[in-house]
């Protein structure tokens, strides 16, 4: 299972583990801040409620757990959270009934858009959280041959040849006058480096690498730059999900206790920039991907969990499904429940 950063596997001992386990269960389970005598009671840990107070001390000093004002009890944090999720968990086996639900809807022979939008509603109807599912991109978008020639007023003609027989003409505006030998160079350099990658890849790479040495580098790959970052945008905006059920999310009071907190949510998700920049990364995973909290690098999803994983078709990744919920989410239920569904999903669009 991925994750997005390093376990502290080891620094808990048994007994530390065993109550942030039956502290985070109960959390997840009632959404009140734990305190010793309850778990002394429910946890099953038999232990004293003054050694667990001890124990859940040792765990605040540690970052695992806090305490919200002036409650006696604890709840979880990111990084007790994240401990738990990857070393504690015990994942349950997908119910039977659920499994069938999944399996009937998710039938093959069903159109491609129609099968995602249902995958968005089952993951979204069976978790009570929010659904999403990006929707399939076309072809691989490899890169075989790229062309530029000068048009007027600052205005430049990209002939891309893409895959092997898709050719797109892109014209394009750039920041200053390029001749017709700098273009030539600049579509030489691209193919002779970039042919075989699909356009997301290149423009990654070239933006994110080369702008970091930009005092460094000749007009050729100036020029290279500039025109890559334009010609090769994705036409449509860089892909699209399916989202269904994102008003469960005010049914949690962690997320609906602020109402601004909920509407940045909910523009994030209209604009759907942040989110599928964050579905794209995990599209790059193999199985089950979670992130936490923070984890994400997205402020708006600070109080969410993102659990993830890839659908494909014929072995190629074609998007990403997942839940997104509250951090105090049932792991062990949602997990099962996305990895079933990608694989049922993949398995309607191969028999196809």
């Amino acid at each position: 299972m991925a994750h997005t950063n390093d376990s502290p596997a080891g620094v808990l001992g048994d007994r530390a583990q065993r109550v942030l386990k039956a502290l985070v269960e109960q959390y997840i389970e009632d959404g009140e801040p734990v305190g010793s005598r309850t778990l002394a009671r429910d946890g099953g840990l038999a232990l004293s409620p003054a050694t667990i107070r001890n124990v859940m001390s040792d765990l605040e000093d540690l970052g695992y757990v806090h305490s919200p004002h002036t409650s006696a009890g604890r709840v979880p944090t990111v990084r007790g959270y994240r401990f738990f999720v990857d070393s504690l968990l015990e994942v349950r086996p997908l119910d039977g009934e659920e499994l069938s639900r999944l399996r009937r809807s998710l039938a093959p022979g069903t159109g491609t858009q129609e099968v995602v939008g249902i995958a968005s509603d089952l993951l979204s109807a069976i978790t009570r959280m929010a659904g999403v599912v990006t929707l399939p991109r076309g072809r691989s978008d490899s890169l075989r041959h790229v062309e530029f020639l000068p048009l007027e007023g600052r205005r430049v003609l990209a002939i891309l040849v893409i895959d092997e027989e898709r050719v797109e003409n892109r014209i394009i505006r750039t920041a200053r006058e390029y001749s017709a030998a700098e273009l030539e160079q600049a579509g030489n350099y691209l193919t002779r480096n970039f042919a075989g990658k699909t356009l997301r890849e290149v423009r990654r790479q070239l933006v994110r690498e080369m702008r970091e040495a930009r005092e460094h580098l000749d007009r050729v790959m100036l020029a290279a730059i500039d025109m890559a970052e334009k010609s090769f945008e994705p036409a449509d905006g860089g892909g699209d999900f399916v989202l269904a059920g994102q008003t469960n999310l005010m049914d949690f009071r962690e997320l609906s206790g602020s109402v601004e907190r909920l509407r940045l949510l909910f523009d994030a998700f209209n604009q759907k920039r942040e989110i599928l920049h964050l579905l794209d990364e995990c599209a790059r995973a193999e199985g089950v991907r979670i992130f936490i909290g923070e984890e994400s690098g997205y402020e708006v999803l600070d109080g969410c969990s993102v659990v993830t994983a890839p659908y494909q078709r014929e072995g190629r990744v074609l998007g990403v499904l997942g839940v997104i919920g509250p951090t105090r989410m049932a792991y062990e239920r949602v997990i099962p429940i996305v990895d079933a569904t990608a694989r049922l999903l993949s398995a309607a669009l191969n028999s196809r």
